[in-house]
């Protein structure tokens, strides 16, 4: 398993323009709310207890970042315990699937938006594993803001700008 800093780097090298950063903090969010949704209309009868795709997915996913990087898994946590909430109460109001879509699309139109100003194709395009450091990506950089977990910061920077400064080498060399 790659560390969190291989994993932020990575994710970072194609979004250091703040512009981009700014349209993730709006788009990344409806996207997971809308999978969270979509999710939570697969349910599963456990004894007496149903259960949704959607926690099935939170419990393995907050599994994973918590072995990449136990305090942002934290906040993390304080992030999907309310999309777990909000979409159980909106998979049981009409037409749930066609609510998530249409958020989904929306937070994808939103996403590609911010690549434009980036200048970079997203990450995920080169590893799907991206797609789940996007939202551990997000966190990091609300910890950062708030003056939290600054070597990490110091860390994870130079390495992205060196990997930004290796894909644009190679696009030129193209």
């Amino acid at each position: 398993m790659k560390s969190a800093v291989e994993q932020l780097s990575t994710y970072k090298s194609v979004h250091l323009n703040p512009q981009n950063i700014k349209t993730h903090f709006v788009g990344v969010p409806m996207i997971i709310w809308s999978a969270f949704l979509m999710l939570g209309t697969l349910r599963f009868a456990w004894q007496d207890y149903q259960v949704s795709a959607a926690m099935i997915l939170a419990v393995v996913v907050l599994g994973y970042y918590m072995a990449l990087h136990m305090r942002l898994a934290l906040g993390l946590v304080l992030f999907i315990l309310p999309v777990l909430y909000t979409t159980e109460l909106v998979v049981h109001a009409s037409h749930p699937f066609i609510v998530a879509i249409s958020i989904f699309v929306i937070g994808w139109v939103i996403q590609f938006i911010g690549h434009k100003y980036e200048k970079a194709k997203p990450a995920f395009m080169d590893d799907l594993n991206q797609l789940l450091i996007g939202p551990f990506f997000l966190m990091a950089e609300l910890y950062f803001i708030l003056g939290l977990e600054k070597e990490l910061a110091a860390e994870i920077t130079p390495i992205a700008r060196d990997k930004r400064r290796a894909l644009e080498a190679k696009r030129r060399a193209l």
